[in-house]
């Protein structure tokens, strides 16, 4: 929507945009924008697109007033206040929530590891962050894979984002390969990617001793990728957890290089955005069931090593019955001896939402004839209305096909504006677009 006015003073410009976007946290920023910044004339024009406001400005603006009012309340949602963005900006100062993206590879079913460790996490973080989540299929193609399955599984992941509770009015959800940008900017990044920080990834080592001989250069080139990915949105924030931390640190490499090769020269802005780590909760990171101290994973050859989130109860009940244990008696949380204690107690904690201290006080001198019986019902219970609701959008191919839609179509805008700011810097020349007038 664009809405153009007459002069007008910067707090009844933000006001009226963040009132349109129906968005409470308007009314606090006012309130402190009101105390701190000088009566600046401005504008001839607001825009409101993609949960941001977006005013042009024509005198000079106090910016500062207005992140330092964000900053003051503890209370409003966490925010961000840009200059527009790369080279070729619109000259539109941004304010907006912070931006999450965040996406799973769908290889195989997702599992209770991907549920716990990251997507309900994304879902109780709607309401703060701009969000978008992707289907990461050309991350799954890294390693040999069945071409039958690939498609299957990228729907099916993708419904299940929405079963778990992701919210498509709230969140942006779509799949990577439907985005070119991503494929596009990761070959520019390739480009000025020094290949000895490749060769320092331990994820890399790892799958490529699996692999053997026949690992492809897709393996070795994939952080890029992600950092692609990560750029491309210009995102404040990325879920990680600790296995995922040398990739982001990566990212910010990449970014800053990038940065300092092609713009730095005075009054170019910088095209991409340094993000941080969104770290997850304590005791998200689901360990696998036949051994504590490795990741839950569906590239496990053993499929009792993981809870697939359509598992049936049986199932459920089989594999939790056959899990790895151990010989002492009792329960508890923080006995380095105890990996996969601890692992199934957080596992049971998750899934039954109380306290580490409610849990011990109701399993703790419990034996594990016991208390194996008592989480596989937990896990059943907590994972049966995903599952219900998994079934009927997957029965709605229309609503799905919708939701992917509107996902592209949000993710376009911004993935584009940014690969045009990367390649204007580094010298590419671009088509001509014609020119678009506000009617």
């Amino acid at each position: 929507m664009k809405f153009q006015f007459c002069v007008i003073s910067l707090h009844i410009t933000i006001a009226l945009a963040l009132m349109l976007l129906g968005d409470s946290l308007g009314y606090r920023l006012i309130k402190e924008v009101l105390k701190t910044s000088s009566r600046y004339t401005i504008t001839t024009q607001v825009e409101v697109r993609n949960n941001a406001v977006r005013y042009k400005r024509t005198s000079r603006l106090r910016q500062s007033s207005v992140e330092d009012a964000i900053a003051d309340d503890e209370g409003i949602p966490a925010i961000t206040v840009a200059e527009g963005g790369g080279n070729g900006s619109t000259g539109f100062p941004e304010v907006r929530r912070k931006r999450v993206l965040s996406g799973v590879q769908p290889t195989g079913s997702l599992h209770l590891g991907n549920y716990l460790g990251a997507i309900r996490q994304w879902v109780s973080n709607q309401d703060t962050y701009d969000n978008y989540f992707c289907v990461v299929d050309l991350h799954a193609i890294t390693a040999p894979h069945d071409p039958k399955s690939l498609s299957r599984d990228t729907i099916q992941a993708a419904a299940m984002y929405v079963a778990c509770g992701i919210d498509p009015s709230k969140s942006k959800v779509f799949i990577q390969s439907h985005v070119t940008a991503h494929s596009e900017l990761a070959w520019l990044l390739n480009c000025i990617t020094p290949i000895n920080w490749l060769e320092r990834m331990i994820q890399y080592k790892e799958k490529a001793l699996k692999q053997g001989d026949n690992v492809g250069v897709g393996l070795f080139d994939y952080p890029v990728l992600m950092a692609a990915d990560i750029l491309l949105y210009q995102a404040d924030l990325v879920p990680v957890g600790e296995d995922q931390r040398q990739h982001l640190e990566l990212t910010r490499d990449i970014a800053r290089r990038f940065n300092d090769q092609f713009c730095n020269k005075r009054g170019k802005r910088k095209t991409f955005k340094e993000p941080n780590a969104l770290i997850v909760k304590e005791g998200a990171r689901v360990m696998s069931l036949q051994d504590g101290t490795s990741k839950m994973s569906k590239s496990a050859e053993n499929d009792f090593s993981r809870i697939n989130l359509l598992d049936s109860p049986d199932v459920i009940s089989s594999k939790i019955k056959k899990c790895k244990t151990d010989l002492f008696k009792g329960l508890e949380w923080d006995n380095p001896d105890r990996p996969e204690a601890k692992n199934l107690l957080n596992i049971y904690q998750a899934v039954t939402n109380r306290s580490k201290e409610e849990v011990l006080r109701e399993v703790g001198s419990m034996s594990w004839g016991t208390f194996k019986p008592l989480l596989a019902e937990a896990v059943i219970a907590h994972l049966s209305p995903i599952q219900h609701r998994y079934r009927e959008v997957m029965q709605d191919e229309a609503y799905l096909s919708k939701v992917l839609a509107d996902g592209k179509e949000a993710a376009d805008l911004i993935a584009d504006q940014t690969l045009g700011w990367a390649k204007t810097a580094m010298g590419f020349y671009l088509p001509k677009a014609p020119l678009k007038l506000l009617k």
